[in-house]
Formats: C-alpha cells, sequence, structure tokens
C-alpha cells in the first residue's frame, strides 16, 4: 500500500509537468518572436522532455522557426528555420487531422518570408482548424487561434 501512495503523486507530477510545458508554450507563443532568450530556454525543455507527443513535437518545430529569427548567420537562420518546419511536418504527417498542429504550421506560413516558399498551406490549414476547432479544449489554444484568423 506505501508504494502505492509514492507512485500516484509521482504519476501526477510527470503528468502534470509534461502539460505545462505545452500550456507553457500555449501561453507564450506570441511572445517567443520578442523574447530569444524564452525562446531558447523553452526549446532545451522541450528537447530535455520526454514526451513524444506529435504536439510536442509540432511546437517544437515552430519554436525551431522562430528561433532562426534570433539566429545572426543566414546560413544558420535557414538550417535553424528548416529544422522546424521539418518537425512541424513530421507531426502533420502523423496526425494530418490534429487542428493544433496545423495552428502551428499556420502562424509558421503566414509570418515566414516569401522565399522561403513555405507558404503552400496556408488556406488548407485555415479550413481544417476553422472546421475542427469546437473539438479544442485549451482556452488558450483557442484565444491564440482566434488572433491568428483574424489576422
Amino acid at each position: 500500500m506505501k508504494i502505492f501512495t509514492l507512485i500516484i503523486p509521482a504519476l501526477f507530477f510527470l503528468t502534470s509537468f509534461q502539460v505545462s510545458i505545452l500550456d507553457k508554450v500555449r501561453a507564450n507563443y506570441d511572445t517567443f518572436l520578442s523574447d530569444k532568450a524564452l525562446c531558447q530556454k523553452t526549446i532545451s525543455e522541450l528537447e530535455k522532455a520526454k514526451d513524444n507527443s506529435v504536439t510536442h513535437l509540432g511546437y517544437l518545430g515552430g519554436l525551431q522557426t522562430i528561433r532562426a529569427n534570433h539566429v545572426f548567420s543566414p546560413i544558420s537562420k535557414l538550417n535553424t528555420f528548416n529544422k522546424g518546419k521539418n518537425n512541424i511536418e513530421q507531426a502533420i504527417k502523423k496526425d494530418p487531422n490534429n487542428a493544433e498542429l496545423r495552428f502551428i504550421r499556420l502562424s509558421v506560413q503566414k509570418n515566414a518570408p516569401f522565399f522561403l516558399g513555405y507558404k503552400s498551406n496556408i488556406k488548407e490549414d485555415t479550413e481544417l482548424i476553422k472546421k475542427n476547432r469546437s473539438q479544442i479544449k485549451s482556452d488558450i489554444l483557442k484565444n491564440n487561434i482566434e488572433a491568428l484568423l483574424r489576422d
């Protein structure tokens, strides 16, 4: 019986820790572009977390594309952006109907410079998000989506 009193709180802590990372990313998503330190710190947290969810991978990719804005060298900018883009695409390939992943890609594509050639899914992602937004439970994510769709 004692073992259960130790395991249950530990499982709760680990589960809430993973959720809190994603909640932190959702809550600060607009801030990462202007806050280099927060962006890098959160990428490190996402990389260290052992979460194999597609949402985790999608946000890691999203933050990596944002981090490209904070990198000085043009080659490093492009490599950082492409690494993030690949993670977003990999996540969407695993779960193509996930509105949160489509939000991440849409936010990147709407803000990516034209010369990067990463703008081909804007209409498709917008439609999928509008169709499936009723399934989204996070109020923070709902607000982020509404703000993105207004732009």
